[in-house]
């Protein structure tokens, strides 16, 4: 993979927008076998998933899917227009409208944005944090393997990249999703079994 940093008038500061990234994606220059997400205008490699992460987010993907229902569209690690020059892949997202909705434009809204942790919780916090608020998603979750809780983030403050409110909730605990009244899910259901 050969991405050298955009030339275009825009760009003085070497990241790329969103819209250079996408067209990176269009031309084959990206393909589907790269694993790469822009975040803050930078082309960032994803890590491999370990077991414990892919049936992580296999659970929260299901757990979700089950108590939105049809009240909103469940997507599993796809393309997300977070701003101007980040174009993550979350792990979940729960965006609003239907599935029609996303048939020709990728998401730019969601009410519930899910990141499962196992080697990448610092990212996930500060980086993956920041880019959530900023663009005003109104719900960030760190599903934590390792500490087998979920970080909840609510109440963003766009202006200042960063989340008013977080809680963790522990695997004996339920999460109401803040936007979806009686959506809720059970953290047991999110998390892999605790190692022996």
């Amino acid at each position: 993979m050969d991405v050298s940093a955009p030339t275009t008038p825009g760009a003085a500061d070497g990241r790329y927008t969103a819209q250079e990234y996408l067209r990176l994606v269009d031309e084959g220059v990206l393909g589907p076998d790269d694993r790469v997400e822009l975040l803050e205008g930078v082309v960032v490699a994803m890590a491999a998933q370990s077991s414990p992460h892919a049936s992580s987010v296999a659970r929260t993907t299901r757990a979700l899917i089950l108590a939105v229902g049809d009240r909103a569209v469940v997507r599993t690690q796809l393309t997300f227009l977070a701003g101007p020059h980040s174009v993550p892949e979350p792990d979940i997202a729960v965006a609003p409208g239907s599935y029609d909705d996303y048939d020709r434009a990728h998401p730019r809204a969601a009410l519930l944005i899910v990141e499962v942790a196992d080697t990448s919780l610092a990212q996930d916090r500060l980086t993956k944090s920041g880019i959530y608020a900023a663009a005003g998603i109104p719900e960030y979750w760190i599903v934590d393997i390792r500490g087998q809780r979920v970080e909840v983030h609510r109440d963003p403050v766009a202006s200042e990249r960063r989340y008013a409110t977080r809680t963790f909730a522990r695997r004996d605990d339920r999460i109401e999703l803040a936007a979806l009244a009686g959506a809720v899910v059970a953290v047991a259901e999110l998390l892999p079994n605790a190692p022996a």
